[in-house]
């Protein structure tokens, strides 16, 4: 579908030889948006050796004047293409400054470098992304009265039926392309707010979970595009007694996971109390900012200047599964990260705390 009154795009049945079409993106000026371009590629591509080096004007990107626009990007890892299928392509890049240097805006460079440090310790990550579903202009919520706001919270968590529901077509769509295209999403539900959705990607190990939360935002921008529907990922898109929208992460190490695994869990919480004023920074683009009008102490949410813990506690800065708790290993859940995070950015601050003591 192309989105031009439900008409199928005639054209993309024909056959394109041997070549392929390889879609690179990257993370723009924001550190909140993607933006991508397409290349033709000789070959189908087995490795992520094998694609070459390109470049893209950063002065339209917020990342360069336009007296030295070439930015570099490096693809870091591939996907099938859900939209062009075939042995097309997309590709995750890093950007990287006319001196080779990685670029300011590139987040993953460093994350990468720690998960190579702590590798041992096998740090998983599990996100929740939620996000918010907007009409074509981006301004009134998809599915809202167009005069007045929707009944209160409680019906549309989970909810089933047009009343309670919003956009099932645009969340079931972006599943099923995830899944063809190799992405780790593991789940979706729909949440508090009328037209918010989230869903879960991992437990991905590493690297790969900012990898795979990007490309994953990707592909559910281009799904919504076809129903002519904006996606927004601010962490309060709506102000009042409505619920904000976050990035939960799931953390855990090998030691975690084991038998006696709370002892780590412990102690990883206790370091993270030293840290709340970092990882606040951490946690969205605007170092906080974005995230103050999420996290009040209402809606779910712990207040943003106090570091709280607790068991099945979805008030509280870091929440302890009550399964975790019962068996004595598992996982625990950080639910201050934005919606809006960069999730290298969030997944390195967590690993500087918990593995390497930073």
């Amino acid at each position: 579908m192309d989105g031009l009154n439900g008409q199928k795009n005639p054209f993309l049945d024909l056959p394109q030889g041997d070549y392929i079409q390889a879609y690179y993106m990257w993370i723009d000026g924001s550190c909140q948006a993607l933006r991508g371009k397409t290349r033709t590629l000789a070959k189908k591509i087995s490795s992520v050796a094998e694609l070459p080096e390109w470049n893209f004007d950063g002065s339209s990107t917020e990342q360069s004047t336009g007296a030295n626009s070439d930015v570099t990007i490096k693809p870091v890892a591939f996907f099938k293409d859900p939209f062009r299928r075939g042995d097309n392509i997309l590709v995750m890049c890093d950007t990287y400054a006319p001196d080779d240097s990685p670029h300011v805006t590139n987040a993953r460079y460093e994350c990468n470098k720690n998960m190579e440090i702590c590798k041992d310790q096998k740090p998983w990550f599990g996100i929740e992304q939620e996000y918010t579903l907007f009409d074509y202009t981006g301004k009134n919520p998809y599915g809202w009265p167009a005069n007045g706001y929707p009944g209160p919270q409680g019906p549309y968590y989970c909810g089933v039926g047009a009343d309670r529901v919003k956009g099932r077509k645009i969340v079931e769509g972006h599943y099923r392309a995830c899944l063809y295209a190799g992405v780790k999403i593991a789940g979706s539900n729909g949440e508090v707010m009328p037209s918010q959705w989230e869903y879960q990607v991992g437990p991905c190990e590493g690297i790969d979970m900012g990898d795979h939360l990007w490309v994953s935002r990707y592909i559910l921008g281009r799904v919504a595009e076809e129903f002519n529907v904006v996606v927004s990922f601010d962490p309060k898109p709506i102000p009042g007694d409505w619920n904000g929208a976050g990035c939960h992460t799931n953390i855990s190490t090998l030691a975690m996971r084991e038998a006696g695994g709370m002892e780590h869990i412990l102690k990883a919480i206790e370091a993270f109390s030293k840290k709340h004023t970092e990882h606040i920074e951490a946690y969205d683009p605007s170092k906080g900012a974005d995230n103050a009008r999420r996290l009040t102490g209402l809606h779910e949410t712990a207040s943003i200047d106090k570091f709280t813990y607790g068991v099945a506690h979805r008030g509280a800065s870091i929440r302890i599964p009550r399964q975790c708790d019962k068996d004595g290993y598992g996982y625990f859940e950080d639910r201050r990260p934005a919606s809006n995070c960069d999730p290298y950015t969030v997944t390195n601050r967590i690993v500087k705390t918990m593995c390497l003591g930073q």
